[in-house]
């Protein structure tokens, strides 16, 4: 019987794994602008400031939105913040570039719809001095 546990377990570890999806998806009718202060990005805390507007240019308000920093290399931990929105459709976060080398940032919001979005956005290369 005891292989049997194992064998339970190991099967929800690997459902939950799989699991991992947050449901995000690229939703064709909203744009995503993404900038970064300083520019080009260094080494450090930078200011990234996501801008949500509609494809009339209406900006999208009352988001939750969360960013995830990656390098483009593996193993490097990503880095994670929130952002608040400081104008209507404009979502600021401090973000701590770990390293130097080229990476692509994940922005996740929730809209207050409740569609999610999910959208990846290359930064290129992060200055280390």
């Amino acid at each position: 019987m005891r292989i049997q546990h194992y064998f339970l377990l190991a099967c929800l570890l690997l459902l939950a794994a799989c699991s991992r999806n947050t449901g995000g998806q690229d939703l064709a009718d909203v744009n995503v602008d993404l900038m970064i202060n300083p520019d080009p990005p260094a080494m450090g805390v930078s200011v990234v400031t996501i801008i949500l507007e509609d494809l009339s240019n209406v900006p999208i308000e009352g988001a939750t939105v969360e960013l995830e920093g990656n390098m483009n290399h593996a193993g490097m931990a990503p880095v994670f913040s929130e952002a608040s929105e400081t104008a209507p459709g404009r979502y600021e976060a401090d973000l701590d570039f770990t390293m130097g080398g080229d990476w692509f940032m994940i922005v996740r919001a929730q809209l207050s719809d409740g569609r999610t979005l999910e959208r990846q956005i290359d930064i290129g290369s992060v200055r280390s001095s």
